[in-house]
């Protein structure tokens, strides 16, 4: 899974395929055509609305990948910022890792992608936080 390119159609397919439900079942569903289905599958992004029936008729939250590539690529915000320049030390970022983030950074790190601490500077992922899912493995 490439957190950082989602092409939500190819994720919903295999789903549907996991799932086994029928063109048929998930047309009427959608209130779509078999056609708009299958364009479904090819399409790089889908409107919120669609997604989120999606996400009801296979029981998995698509919007999770956005999440994670949010978490990983998105600029910190303003207000870490300017807690930084008020000269306070300690930052506190609530971030909630999602497996597919931490099935990404650690097959960048098994593979040779990214050491440890390259992973911790790009990201600013906690040591702690990083070593323990290592630790997992």
């Amino acid at each position: 899974m490439n957190i950082k390119n989602i092409h939500i159609g190819s994720l919903i397919r295999s789903k549907v395929v996991e799932h086994q439900i029928s063109i048929e079942r998930i047309s009427r569903f959608l209130d779509r055509t078999e056609d708009d289905v299958e364009m479904m599958y090819q399409a790089k992004s889908i409107d919120t609305d669609i997604l989120m029936k999606w996400c009801k008729l296979l029981k998995f939250d698509f919007f999770r990948f956005y999440t994670g590539h949010l978490i990983l690529y998105a600029p910190q915000s303003r207000i870490d910022n300017e807690f930084r320049e008020k000269g306070s030390s300690i930052v506190f970022r609530k971030s909630i890792y999602t497996q597919e983030v931490k099935n990404f950074i650690l097959e960048k790190i098994e593979m040779g992608a990214m050491t440890a601490n390259e992973v911790v500077e790009r990201y600013k992922i906690p040591k702690t936080t990083l070593y323990k899912w290592m630790k997992k493995l």
